[in-house]
């Protein structure tokens, strides 16, 4: 398959590269002085187990906070190097959308476009955002902002992704957007991982279609969606026939009727994917996705942490 894969030296960075981005002088014009004094106190984060890059998407966080300050601390405290960054907290950071709500009964006022000094301006927010991470230990390689409708628009997210230092935006699938940018994301030299869910799995039987779209579209593989979908199948061949295609994984524990559970009491392979990355030397990140229940008396941050430590012990 003569396409540029996201483990080539033109899309991801090099372990070194990427390491060296957690080396970065801290600015603290940049980081607020509480983030400032907390993360000179606090070691920096890897959770770059034998090789497998271990990441958490920050939708994990739903639950307890949004904010890029708090986000970027529950990685810091769980040891995680590696996020994929929801497109909620890069907005609400660089001023991007959004804005007051209306009153209760009120249209929403029409979005105005933004002048060319206005989307400076929100970059600018977008490279702060990607040292302050950067600063603490903390690559962003991932983001996940909405697509927006207009050209402009699109431009413009993969004008984010930059900022951040991503290699790739992640977005549910649908073989029409991504007949859409395509274009885009070849100019940009930016992966679109398209997510699936249980009923728009990956192909098997042969090439998926939505890859002919063009060279930079992938994968974001949630591996426990594919078992659920599948009724109970590995998502071990899927890695193996599309490993070069896969901008990054969901891991999650369910069971083939489609609970979420707690890690290690369900059915899904996350302890054998882990090992086949390993072993492959694979270097698309996999990314927790905490989604069943939190426990009473526990929270996202604890939580999140203990799925790390599952992940740190399945590649000792």
């Amino acid at each position: 398959m003569n396409t540029p894969t996201p483990t080539s030296t033109d899309t991801i960075q090099t372990r070194r590269e990427f390491l060296g981005r957690a080396a970065i002088l801290a600015a603290s014009a940049v980081m607020p002085r509480s983030l400032h004094a907390a993360a000179a106190a606090t070691a920096k984060p890897n959770s770059v187990f034998n090789g497998v890059r271990i990441g958490c998407i920050t939708y994990s966080y739903r639950s307890q906070f949004s904010s890029a300050e708090d986000v970027l601390k529950a990685l810091v405290q769980d040891g995680l190097s590696e996020v994929e960054l929801m497109g909620n907290t890069i907005q609400a950071y660089a001023g991007i959308g959004g804005g007051a709500k209306p009153a209760k009964g009120a249209p929403a006022p029409a979005a105005e476009k933004p002048t060319d000094n206005q989307r400076e301006a929100q970059l600018v927010k977008c490279r702060e955002l990607r040292k302050m991470y950067n600063d603490a230990g903390v690559n962003i390689h991932i983001h996940k902002t909405p697509f927006g409708k207009t050209d402009e628009d699109i431009e413009f997210n993969f004008q984010i992704a930059k900022a951040l230092g991503c290699i790739g935006i992640t977005t549910e699938r649908s073989d029409a957007l991504a007949e859409k940018l395509a274009p885009f994301a070849e100019k940009h030299k930016i992966w679109v991982g398209f997510h699936n869910h249980t009923g728009n799995l990956p192909a098997m039987d042969k090439l998926d279609p939505i890859l002919s779209q063009g060279k930079y579209i992938g994968f974001n593989l949630d591996i426990g969606h594919y078992f659920t979908g599948s009724k109970g199948l590995s998502p071990i061949p899927v890695l193996e026939k599309y490993h070069d295609r896969i901008t990054n994984l969901h891991l999650k524990d369910r069971t083939a009727d489609g609970g979420n559970v707690a890690w290690g009491q369900g059915q899904t392979p996350i302890k054998e994917v882990l090992q086949l990355m390993r072993k492959e030397k694979w270097t698309f990140p996999a990314e927790i996705e905490l989604e069943y229940p939190i426990p009473a008396g526990s929270d996202s941050v604890t939580e999140v942490g203990k799925c790390v430590q599952y992940c740190k012990e399945a590649l000792a």
